[in-house]
């Protein structure tokens, strides 16, 4: 079965978004969009720049350098879920943007209206481009039910304990090579966590309609397997009578 529609995947960091909706869209041959590595090569652009990123933080007349240098920011995303790529300026970031300058400094440019405004009309088109080809397409963020795609006909919001979401990300940074400890990530994704929520222009929430899922008990197959019955409850699944192209409708 291959998915056709839209599938918005949202949630706090740690609870498993990326490898749920990247896992979904593999299995169900769909295309996968991550919205949170938009903004974190938004960032690391701005980074790149020498702003300071404090200060980008009040956008107060929308006329911030920060926010000139991440509108213009040449930003190519691939859709396709084997090969997620990220490039900035023709350049593949997709390891970069992970690091933890970037993980600090991310929700500072995510909460500049001018820059969500830029990047969520800019998900809107690859999305639409998407959908308009006959593909299905999950796509993952922090205001994807709520602002990028309010009309999914499927909205998950995933959860996680604190100390689950906390080792999760550990495990994952050590494992790319990234120094870490639980203590600190815990920390850092309850200072994030914060921001994203209080920020003015699209706060992290769930969706009224959205399904909770809780991740902390379940291994990847069975939140895979919660989310494919989700889609098959709503009639988004039909038979595979060919398998959907990867390559993205963005050129990526």
């Amino acid at each position: 079965m291959v998915l056709a529609g839209v599938v918005a995947v949202d949630g706090p960091s740690g609870t498993g978004k990326s490898t749920t909706a990247r896992g979904l869209a593999l299995r169900l041959g769909a295309r996968y969009l991550d919205t949170g590595a938009m903004y974190r090569a938004a960032t690391l652009a701005v980074m790149r720049a020498g702003l300071p990123l404090d200060a980008a933080r009040t956008d107060a007349d929308g006329n911030d350098e920060a926010v000139a240098v991440a509108v213009r920011a040449a930003l190519v995303m691939s859709t396709d879920p084997a090969e997620p790529r990220v490039l900035l300026a023709g350049e593949d970031v997709g390891a970069e943007i992970r690091g933890t300058e970037v993980t600090r400094n991310v929700s500072a440019v995510s909460a500049l209206t001018k820059v969500r405004e830029h990047l969520v009309a800019e998900q809107r088109r690859i999305v639409a481009a998407t959908v308009a080809e006959g593909a299905g397409i999950v796509v993952e963020g922090r205001d994807i039910g709520t602002v990028v795609v309010p009309d999914a006909p499927l909205k998950i919001y995933l959860t996680a304990s604190d100390t689950v979401r906390a080792d999760r990300r550990t495990v994952e940074d050590t494992s790319a090579g990234r120094a870490a400890d639980a203590t600190s990530t815990g920390a850092d994704l309850a200072r994030r966590d914060r921001l994203d929520s209080s920020r003015v222009s699209s706060p992290l929430r769930a969706a009224p309609d959205a399904v909770e899922v809780d991740t902390s008990a379940l291994d990847v197959d069975g939140v895979l397997d919660r989310l494919e019955d989700l889609a098959a409850e709503r009639g988004m699944l039909t038979p595979a009578l060919a398998q959907v192209g990867g390559g993205p409708p963005n050129g990526g």
